[in-house]
């Protein structure tokens, strides 16, 4: 049975979705492993995204709450809003009290990834407060560390990301992802797809 790494994300302009989508070509290069992308429900209405100038989204289908407990592993990507995740995303875990009550997810491993709109936007205190929803559902947080190497160090370019996890800076909205940042994604999906398939197989 194969290995189920979810990689569960809210996404306004498509910055997140674009790291997402490569953490997701990282997951699958495990052997053994089934990644799948989701999205979490939006909450604003389409008049006012409309005004946000925020595209349509994406055909990733919509997960809900209970479905996280089919999940082996997961990987939750969000954008920053004053240094905290998005709130449809908080909204989301919010509705999770049924799996905390029954701790479905408990033990399981999970990383996070996030945008922001500047390098003092919240690239590190982002993931650092979702970290509390991890601990209250008794989750393992799979940090990305310095295992990513000399990509860590870079300092010839503006690069998102720490060793909370991949990240990017959307700027204006007119940044996308560079090269390096989604390397970087890539070996996050990777790296917890073999956490998560060596948690399984001990099990």
């Amino acid at each position: 049975m194969a290995v189920k790494v979810y990689i569960v994300y809210y996404s306004m302009y498509g910055h997140v979705e674009r790291l997402a989508e490569e953490i997701k070509k990282g997951a699958d290069s495990v052997e053994g492993v089934e990644a799948k992308l989701w999205q979490v429900p939006e909450l604003l209405p389409e008049e006012v995204l409309g005004k946000m100038r925020a595209p349509p989204k994406s055909d990733i289908p919509i997960i809900t709450p209970n479905e996280l407990s089919e999940g082996d592993g997961f990987v939750f990507g969000f954008p920053t809003r004053f240094g905290m995740m998005a709130a449809q995303f908080k909204a989301f875990l919010d509705a999770t009290g049924g799996l905390w009550k029954t701790q479905q997810l408990a033990g399981k491993p999970a990383g996070i990834f996030y945008s922001t709109s500047s390098q003092g936007g919240g690239q590190e205190t982002t993931a650092l407060t979702a970290i509390t929803q991890l601990v209250h559902h008794g989750m393992l947080f799979v940090p990305i560390g310095y295992t990513f190497g000399a990509g860590m160090f870079e300092m010839e370019e503006v690069k998102g990301g720490s060793p909370y996890g991949s990240g990017t800076y959307a700027g204006d909205g007119s940044r996308q992802p560079t090269k390096l940042e989604l390397d970087q994604a890539f070996h996050q999906g990777m790296y917890i797809a073999t956490i998560t398939k060596k948690l399984k197989e001990a099990a």
